[in-house]
Formats: structure tokens, C-alpha cells, sequence
């Protein structure tokens, strides 16, 4: 038993989606579970639609939506003949869910739009390539993972019930495989006891397979990339970037802790849990090793380097002079907790706290608010935040030359380094 996961850029095409049915031709043996996220950037245009709806500009969020919608049926009609009808209909079907929502008024916060609108990318990418793959021969069964997946409604970034949802591959899942060779099935999303579609947090596929090859027991679990391997730095932002052969589970937690984006934070735990190997594979040639994530001891690694922009730094500072002390960073905290808001690097003065953050603007704003209630409170925008494992002098002092250094941290094995 297997689980494969395809990224949106493995599906961007015509040609990719050809290609992605050599690969299952190639590589599939046995059962197998196959995760697929959304076309290209479905998921942006999706957002774009949801944020039209939500500022009220109806017609253009309608409009945004139609260009998503003729996307779609144009890469079905090209790819598809004799189960073309079929599929338009099921297509269709999740066209009317988003319009629906569209010609409403929103009265609930903008991230349980985003959600309702956004997951249906994955909807649209599965139900077409579901078709191909059977029209080609390989024979699977499609599967709407919201019946699946139990998620609580913090939206844009649901927990799993993991009891309920286990339940349900059992009942669900396992059956459908024991008479298909293949069940394909989305990532990224699920759905509230509620039935409202919930998204697992950006790149959220990756966890979406993760669960299943936990819960399913798998062999293994190969996640299908536009990259030769797992490298040592974003190779679209830095050019020299090297493939790592091989990772262990500890080490591939603390680049995603830190914002590698490679691999998504939470789909390390359930493959550790089990023991399940990981496989990062490059889809335009099969053919490379890649590589295998595991629970073994590793050669020396080279710097690992993460960059995140669209950083934010809160600056919150005693009124009176006095010192910021626990009562203050505890309500901070319970501040960060409730608004779901994740620290990516603080620092505690005398009378200041330090807080850099992901700019989500509505989130920011809300803490801000809160904040000033008993602190003052200053925000910085378009910041980055530079992170090397593995570090020594020489790369820290080239990759920061240039710019300004708000803050910095380090210890023996990482360094973090604010820049404006």
C-alpha cells in the first residue's frame, strides 16, 4: 500500500496531467491512495475571488470565478472524449456550490469564505483527472475527501479529528480500495460536522497525505515535486541551491518549523509516528533518486537556508517604563492563541516585546487592537525573516550584505536574522 501526492504544479497542464498518468503507469504497483492538490494557481485565483466577494464587488468576484470555471472545462474538454459528459456534469455541480455562496452577502468572517471558495480548486482538479485516468485505463475511484476528513471550524487552518476521520477511512476508504487499484482524492481540505469546507493551511496537501499513510498503514508515502529533490535553499530564490539525498524526520521538522516550504510543518508527525518513509520525487524525471526522508542518523549536512518575506514586527512596549514582565507576555500569548497567530521569532526586553509574524492583515490588526488595551503597540511592515541552519560566518555575512539587520538570534545549530 502506497500513498502518492501530486502539487499544483504537476497539474498546471494538458501536458502535466498527461504526464502525471505516465508516472502512475510507471510507478504504481499495488494500491494505492493518490492525494492531488489544485491546477497551477487555481489557489490564487480562488483567493482573488473570495476577497472580491468579501469587499462586496459581486459582479467581479463572479467574473474572477468564470475565468476559474472556463480554465477548467477547456483542460477537460481537451483531455477528455468519451467520459468528457460525466465529468462536466460533476463539475458543474461544484460550480453551482461557489456561485451560490457568490450571489449571497457576507455576514461571517472572511476566513470562512476563503475556505467555502478556495477548496473547491481541488474539487475541480481531481474530478478531471479522475476521468483521464479511467478514460486511459487506469482504472480508480474518486472520492470527495470532505466526507472524510473531520475538521473543527477554525478555517483557513482546521485541526483534524483524528478518531472521527480514522473512522471513515475505515468505513470509506479501505472498502473502495480493497475493489479499485487506485482511490484518488484531494488534499488540503475537509469539512465541519457542519458539512462547511474547512482548508488545512497553505500547502496543506502534503498533510492531507500524510494522514492517510498514517491512518492507512502505509509502505511508504511520495510526495510528486517540481524540484530535482528536497534542497538546501529555494532554488527559485537562491540560484546555487544543492539537493539533500536524504533527510531524517528531525531535521526536515526544523525546516519546516522555520518556513521551508518544500515540505508542509505538520506532515512530518504522522509518517514519524509509524515509521513510514518519506519519498520527495521530482515529476519531470522520474527517473532522479530525489530524496528519502527517514529516522536514521545523517552525514553533515551544508547550511540549510530559509528565507520568508511579507514578515511583520509588533513592537509592544511598557506605557510607563516598567518592566514587560510575565503578566504581560502571558496575555500576549493567550492574545496569539486565540487569533491562531504563530510567532516566527520573539525577543523580551526590559520594557519591550519583540514579535515577528506572517502579515495577515486582518490578524494582525485584531492583536493590535487587543494589544493596546494595556501596551503600546508599533507595527512594521515588508520585513523578511533569514534563517540558516547549519550556519557559518561566511554564508550569514553574504547572504545579509546589504541589508539591514533589525534582530538576530542564534544558538550552535541556527541563526535568525530580522531584515528591513
Amino acid at each position: 500500500m502506497k500513498v502518492f501526492k501530486f502539487g499544483g504544479a504537476s497539474v498546471n497542464s494538458v501536458e502535466r496531467i498527461q504526464n502525471l498518468a505516465r508516472i502512475m503507469l510507471e510507478k504504481q504497483e499495488g494500491k494505492t491512495m493518490v492525494i492531488i492538490s489544485a491546477m497551477g494557481k487555481t489557489t490564487n485565483a480562488l483567493e482573488k475571488v473570495a476577497e472580491a466577494f468579501y469587499a462586496g464587488k459581486k459582479e467581479e468576484a463572479l467574473g474572477l470565478f468564470e475565468q476559474v470555471k472556463q480554465q477548467h472545462l477547456g483542460i477537460a474538454k481537451y483531455l477528455l472524449v468519451t467520459h468528457y459528459l460525466a465529468c462536466e456534469a460533476q463539475l458543474r455541480d461544484f460550480f453551482t456550490e461557489v456561485e451560490w455562496l457568490l450571489h449571497d452577502e457576507p455576514v461571517r468572517d472572511f476566513d470562512y469564505y476563503y475556505d467555502q471558495v478556495v477548496c473547491s480548486g481541488e474539487l475541480f482538479s481531481t474530478a478531471i483527472i479522475s476521468a483521464y485516468l479511467n478514460e486511459t485505463g487506469i482504472r480508480n475511484q474518486w472520492m470527495d475527501v470532505r466526507d472524510i476528513f473531520r475538521t473543527d471550524d477554525d478555517f483557513r487552518d482546521a485541526d483534524i479529528d483524528w478518531d472521527f476521520t480514522r473512522q471513515m477511512v475505515q468505513e470509506q476508504v479501505v472498502p473502495v480500495l480493497s475493489g479499485y487499484p487506485i482511490v484518488l482524492t484531494q488534499g488540503f481540505i475537509g469539512a465541519t460536522d457542519e458539512n462547511e469546507s474547512t482548508t488545512l493551511g497553505r500547502e496543506g496537501s502534503d498533510y492531507s497525505a500524510a494522514v492517510f499513510a498514517n491512518m492507512l498503514g502505509a509502505d511508504s508515502l511520495t510526495i510528486w515535486k517540481d524540484v530535482v529533490a528536497v534542497m538546501n535553499a529555494d532554488p527559485k530564490q537562491f540560484p546555487d541551491a544543492v539537493s539533500l539525498p536524504e533527510l531524517n524526520y528531525n531535521e526536515v521538522i526544523e525546516m519546516a518549523y522555520y518556513g521551508a516550504q518544500v515540505i508542509h510543518p505538520k506532515t512530518i508527525k504522522p509518517l514519524q509516528n509509524k515509521g513510514i518513509p518519506l519519498y520527495v520525487k521530482c515529476f519531470l524525471d522520474p527517473s532522479l533518486p530525489g530524496t528519502l526522508i527517514h529516522n536514521g542518523s545523517l552525514p553533515p549536512l551544508p547550511p540549510v537556508i530559509v528565507l520568508k518575506e511579507k514578515q511583520v514586527l509588533i513592537e509592544l512596549s511598557s506605557r510607563d517604563f516598567s518592566f514587560i514582565g510575565e503578566q504581560h507576555v502571558g496575555q500576549l500569548y493567550h492574545l496569539f492563541e486565540k487569533l491562531h497567530i504563530k510567532p516566527n521569532l520573539t525577543q523580551n526586553g526590559a520594557i519591550s516585546f519583540l514579535c515577528v509574524t506572517d502579515d495577515k492583515t486582518e490578524k494582525i490588526g485584531k492583536l493590535a487592537s487587543a494589544a493596546a488595551e494595556f501596551l503600546d503597540v508599533q507595527v512594521k511592515k515588508e520585513l523578511s525573516v533569514l534563517t540558516v541552519r547549519h550556519y557559518n560566518p561566511e554564508i550569514v555575512e553574504q547572504l545579509i550584505s546589504g541589508r539591514t539587520v533589525l534582530l538576530r538570534q542564534q544558538t550552535a545549530d541556527t541563526v535568525q536574522i530580522l531584515l528591513g
